[in-house]
């Protein structure tokens, strides 16, 4: 670690480098690298390079082993006459990326899910004691991912300002609450049991706070995909602005205590809908339903690229080809394939399930018993 002239802390990469002349040449004329110092004057040994934001420092005395630099760039393919994975003359492995990767969405490979929460449940330990559950182990391919998560023990959150590069992202509250600050939205606000947030494409973002025993379901399409921290800005933002898009998605923070019920796909239930089907332009759809006097069974069968279900209180029985009755409880959650026939046979009167769907109107095919 050295420090500049301004006393500003900078580092540098050592790579080792049996002759300079040549690794030195192809960092700067190939990679077009430039250099900062080069010594001693009549028979250099070191050279001090910067480029793609970072500082090298060749060295002839150096004895590491050959790394591997990751440089991001416009047009990586005209570089290096299109090559992309080059190796230098001191051994050192170069990967050419294009600096703004386009998402990358695995194929639709759908399936039958059904997890239950019981007393064998595997929870996973993450960061800050946080517990996980996994909701869909396959991943629907690596398509979608759902977590239960949950916070035994609340208070201040360690958490900074990030980002994450991903095409859909949902938070549901299901019990205890969060402080939580987004970008351009405003001063912090409590997320509480029953409330849910749609998080855009690489909005900035931060939890502050949380409840003892918070739970969350947290849905993600893709289901690996990349988090960024922002050091630079600060949350909340000066700028208040509830209809910017991001990556043509716009912020919802959808409250239980204020949503209205209507009309769900199914006949005997009702919803209340999240606004996110709107904010999404219809590319997902979220909704907490519950029954209504009426309801009658009937086989159903849909065209969607996802349908989830989460049981957030009461249990529902559901008949699913090939398995017989099932039902499910509170902590309880299903993804139902497309072309598969389905019933929602019973449920209790305090039902409320969590429905997620893309896109946003499912289209549905009603099948005789």
């Amino acid at each position: 670690m050295a420090k500049d002239s301004n006393n500003i802390q900078t580092a540098e990469i050592v790579l080792a480098c049996s002759e300079l002349d040549q690794t030195l040449t192809f960092f700067v004329e190939t990679l077009q690298f430039q250099i900062d110092s080069i010594f001693p004057a009549d028979a250099p040994v070191v050279a001090i390079l910067s480029g793609y934001g970072v500082r090298l420092r060749l060295d002839c005395h150096a004895t590491s082993k050959p790394a591997t630099l990751r440089l991001y760039c416009s047009t990586p393919t005209k570089i290096a006459e299109g090559n992309v994975r080059l190796t230098a003359p001191n051994g050192t492995k170069i990967e050419l990326e294009a600096a703004e990767n386009e998402l990358q969405l695995p194929p639709v490979d759908q399936s039958l899910v059904v997890n239950k929460l019981d007393s064998s449940t595997v929870w996973g330990v993450g960061r800050a004691g946080m517990r996980y559950r996994d909701l869909i182990p396959n991943r629907q391919g690596g398509r979608f991912i759902a977590s239960h998560i949950h916070i035994p023990n609340g208070g201040p959150v360690p958490d900074y300002v990030h980002y994450h590069k991903i095409r859909f992202q949902l938070i549901f509250c299901c019990r205890g609450w969060a402080k939580l600050v987004y970008e351009d939205q405003g001063t912090e606000f409590i997320l509480k049991a029953g409330d849910c947030v749609l998080q855009p494409p690489q909005i900035r973002h931060r939890v502050l706070e949380c409840s003892d025993n918070m739970e969350v379901v947290e849905l993600g399409c893709p289901a690996e995909h990349e988090t960024y921290a922002d050091h630079e800005m600060n949350l909340p933002t000066m700028s208040i602005n509830y209809q910017r898009l991001f990556a043509g998605q716009r912020f919802v923070r959808h409250e239980a205590k204020t949503a209205s019920w209507g009309k769900w796909r199914i006949d005997g239930y009702e919803c209340r809908d999240s606004g996110v089907g709107a904010a999404t332009s219809g590319l997902a759809g979220v909704r907490v339903v519950r029954p209504r006097d009426g309801s009658t069974v009937e086989s159903w069968s849909h065209i969607a690229e996802f349908v989830f279900f989460f049981v957030l209180k009461g249990s529902l029985t559901l008949e699913l080809t090939g398995r017989g009755l099932e039902q499910f409880k509170r902590g309880d959650s299903v993804v139902l394939p497309s072309n598969f026939s389905y019933s929602l046979v019973e449920s209790t009167k305090d039902l409320e399930l969590l429905e997620v769907t893309l896109p946003d109107i499912v289209e549905m095919r009603s099948l005789e018993i």
